[in-house]
């Protein structure tokens, strides 16, 4: 069914035709009032609206059952009765639940056939009715229904409420679009309250609910009031629409004042040369694009932009994107350059002056600056300084970019999850900027910068996007001569750029990327070059940062050493450095306080500032133990010791494993345990221990995952030495991986393990024999205080740790 939402009042609200037709065809309505209506009548439902009596109201009505319904009560007596609908009830499928409970009697006045089995018709609301029996459903709704009679009150309540509905009403139609002057007119002319009551009410804008209260509600006086309610909130509304309208008018007024005098002064300016604001903006960039050495591509795309720019307002909302865009464009140093210090004496006497050792690193910088020197085209390296912590890798770039005389500039890669963060933002984006690369470059102010991006192996990768995969082009030689940024949307060249990459270790790096960089190891110092680097940088450094006079310092290399060894267990020196930043506080406290120096800091001053040991040398404190190895391990920090450690318990031959292995180490726990059984008769042990007993092998430290290979012969030192109950040397480390032939297989991380084993006090190491040429790497004053021993099978490797006879020092 479709309904009209128009609403009209007996006589006063229908044309001329549609009241001749009532006159003509109809009884007056009080005749229909004062008739006795049938106790069964067909029921019609309404949807999204409410008959009041003494309202005639007209609506197209679809829909076979409707028609039919229609059709039969014409041929009747014209009566019918129309009750609304509640909330989401549809036409189809009703029940009384769908139903309001007071309804009103109507009369169909006219009735005209439309296309398509439709039928329009004007219905005269003539009492209210109440829903006494529901008689039946098919073809149409048929109940038995009881007249609500009502009496017309008159009092001095009534007549009051009756002018302020009237008052109110005057406001809400010279307010509301929606209702006509004579709306008013009517109501004025309307004597009966309750017919007044009825016309307003079918007149507002409410729901139906709110008209289902006003036309349910018995008393004249309660009706009356509910409705000077529904009055005063819809004025309310209308009110508030009010002010908004006017708000928005007045605003409109006010921008085109604003264009016309704009307009006027723009007139006026020309008139006397001058230009105004955006015209003289517009004229800055031009001549600022025209300055610049820019390549054909970025300058077209400039001057493009800057056309548009002058065609656009400066409120408009793309005006300050496209100004932004240009100033980046105008502050990148596309043709900007520092000249190189060429002076090769020069810059290894800087790099010296910044770094203790770390020779592969200056060497390779002073060949780049001599090729340079010798052919100028060349492109910019692309270095990756692989290290544990507090090795010194960010602190060589800044040494780096001095000795070569150029700018630098660091971008933190760590946690880094968004491809944009490296190509930029397109700038359909709201707040969009360049990448780091780019924002980098400008913050250098030339092209050809030091460029470091501290910790690649830390870049993460989500649904944003792998930053790692937009580095392959920033990287690439062959390709960032013409990086385009989203941000930017033209080539830059960036092959004159030298990339320094830092990393702590290369797993975590996708190999396309790794393959780009030529990778420097930078390993642990050794005791000796911790001194020299405390002495040289870090003790000058720290006194100049806490106020003190470097003469005024004076720390013995013992006192260093006993720092190094006693206080910090590192590769690098980060931690040394802030234990010497602590001894110059305490100094620092005491100058302040009026002591005067120089202080000189001996073994009791030093565990005064710094307390008591924090690290003992246990391995050279201990003493030969059944079942406990000692291995060397490598991590992200440097080499490591650590202690495998195995007991024999009654069982049933498992092998139980704790401490964090991981599966790799796990897997050479299997293999050690194999190789133990297949040799347990030379070591006097029966063949069948392991039917009878659970061998249990534990790594200490167990919060600290560990995995790899390079334990498999400490471990089944280890095994052996519980089951023959021999002990092992706990003054021997070793490390290499095992095979179930018993062969030992060459690890890698010699270097830092080596030193590991020097800052823990050991000085004889068991290493593979092919690891023989890594060696060469370990540092000479380290060499000369150490014993290798240098093995191939797993029966050298017991003769040598388990003390059952004399160390026989196979290599030095």
């Amino acid at each position: 069914m479709e309904w009209n939402n128009a609403w009209f009042i007996l006589e006063e609200g229908l044309t001329e035709e549609e009241k001749n037709s009532f006159q003509e065809n109809s009884p007056s309505l009080e005749e229909d009032k004062e008739n006795d209506f049938p106790e069964e009548l067909p029921i019609l439902p309404l949807k999204d609206n409410v008959l009041f009596p003494e309202i005639a109201l007209p609506w197209v009505v679809t829909g076979e059952p409707w028609v039919k319904l229609i059709n039969d009560v014409v041929l009747d007596k014209k009566i019918l009765g129309v009750i609304s609908l509640r909330g989401e009830a549809k036409g189809e499928n009703l029940s009384p639940e769908d139903f309001y409970e007071i309804g009103v009697i109507g009369k169909i006045s006219r009735l005209i056939k439309l296309p398509e089995d439709a039928v329009q018709v004007l219905i005269l609301g003539l009492v209210k009715f109440r829903i006494k029996e529901w008689v039946r459903w098919e073809p149409y709704p048929v109940a038995k229904i009881e007249v609500i009679k009502e009496e017309e009150i008159k009092s001095d309540e009534v007549e009051a409420l009756v002018r302020n509905v009237v008052s109110l009403f005057q406001q809400v139609v010279e307010l509301a679009p929606y209702l006509p002057r004579e709306a008013f007119i009517t109501a004025l002319n309307i004597n009966k309250p309750s017919r007044l009551a009825n016309f307003i009410a079918s007149n507002l804008n409410l729901d139906v609910e709110s008209k289902m209260e006003i036309l349910s509600t018995p008393d004249l006086s309660t009706r009356l009031t509910r409705l000077s309610f529904y009055l005063t909130r819809e004025l309310e509304i209308l009110q508030i629409g009010s002010r908004i309208q006017s708000q928005v008018q007045q605003e409109m007024a006010k921008n085109q004042r604003e264009y016309f005098l704009r307009e006027q002064l723009k007139a006026i300016q020309q008139e006397l040369g001058e230009l105004d604001e955006k015209s003289s903006e517009i004229k800055e960039l031009k001549e600022k694009i025209e300055s610049l050495d820019l390549p054909p591509e970025v300058r077209k795309e400039a001057e493009k932009e800057i056309e548009r720019l002058s065609r656009l307002s400066p409120n408009s909302f793309e005006y300050p994107v496209i100004r932004n865009y240009l100033d980046w464009i105008i502050e990148l140093p596309w043709g900007v350059s520092t000249e190189d210090n060429l002076d090769i004496d020069l810059a290894k006497k800087i790099l010296d002056e910044d770094h203790h050792d770390l020779e592969k690193v200056k060497e390779r910088v002073l060949e780049y600056l001599a090729v340079y020197k010798l052919k100028r085209d060349i492109k910019g390296p692309i270095l990756c300084f692989v290290g544990p912590p507090g090795v010194g890798k960010t602190s060589l770039g800044k040494s780096i970019a001095r000795a070569l005389g150029r700018k630098f500039v660091r971008v933190s890669l760590g946690g880094i999850r968004d491809e944009a963060e490296i190509r930029g933002h397109r700038r359909t984006y709201v707040g969009a900027l360049p990448g780091k690369i780019i924002q980098g470059i400008r913050k250098a102010g030339t092209n050809n910068p030091v460029f470091m991006l501290d910790e690649v192996d830390k870049i993460g990768a989500d649904f944003r996007g792998d930053p790692a995969s937009a580095l392959l082009e920033v990287l690439d030689p062959e390709q960032n001569y013409s990086f385009v940024d989203h941000y930017l949307d033209v080539p830059f060249d960036l092959s004159r750029v030298m990339f320094i990459a830092t990393a702590n270790v290369l797993d975590t790096i996708p190999p396309p990327l790794l393959d780009r960089m030529e990778i420097i190891f930078l390993s642990g110092y050794t005791d000796l070059e911790k001194i020299a680097i405390a002495q040289r940088y870090l003790i000058p450094k720290q006194c100049e940062e806490n106020g003190l006079r470097v003469e005024d310092v004076v720390i013995e290399a013992d006192v260093i050493r006993k720092i190094i060894r006693e206080y910090t267990r590192e590769a690098g020196v980060r931690n040394l450095e802030r234990n010497i930043a602590t001894i110059c506080r305490k100094i620092a406290k005491g100058v302040a306080q009026g002591v005067q120096g120089p202080f000189v800091v001996d073994e009791a001053k030093l565990r005064e500032f710094l307390g008591p040991r924090r690290f003992l040398d246990e391995v050279m404190e201990g003493k030969d133990e059944i079942g406990v190895a000692t291995g060397l391990a490598w991590t992200e920090s440097g080499g490591e010791i650590l202690f495998v450690e195995t007991v024999v318990l009654s069982g049933k031959g498992s092998l139980l494993l704790t401490g964090n292995m991981g599966e790799i180490m796990q897997e050479s726990a299997k293999i050690a345990l194999s190789c133990v059984r297949a040799r347990a008769e030379e070591w006097n042990i029966s063949p069948d221990f392991y039917e009878k007993n659970d061998i249990h092998v534990h790594v200490p430290a167990g919060a600290i995952p560990k995995d790899g290979p390079s334990a498999g012969i400490t471990m089944v030192v280890s095994m052996i030495s519980a089951l023959a109950r021999v002990p092992v040397h706990h003054d021997l480390a070793m490390t290499g991986e095992i095979t179930l032939t018993g062969k030992v297989l060459p690890i890698g991380g010699v270097k830092e393990k080596v030193l590991a084993a020097y800052r823990a006090g050991i000085r004889k190491i068991i290493l593979p024999q092919e690891n023989e040429k890594d060696l060469q790497e370990v540092p000479e004053e380290v060499k000369k205080m150490m014993n290798f021993f240098l093995v191939e099978n797993i029966n050298q490797v017991l003769d040598l740790a388990l003390a059952k006879e004399e160390l026989i020092e196979i290599n030095n």
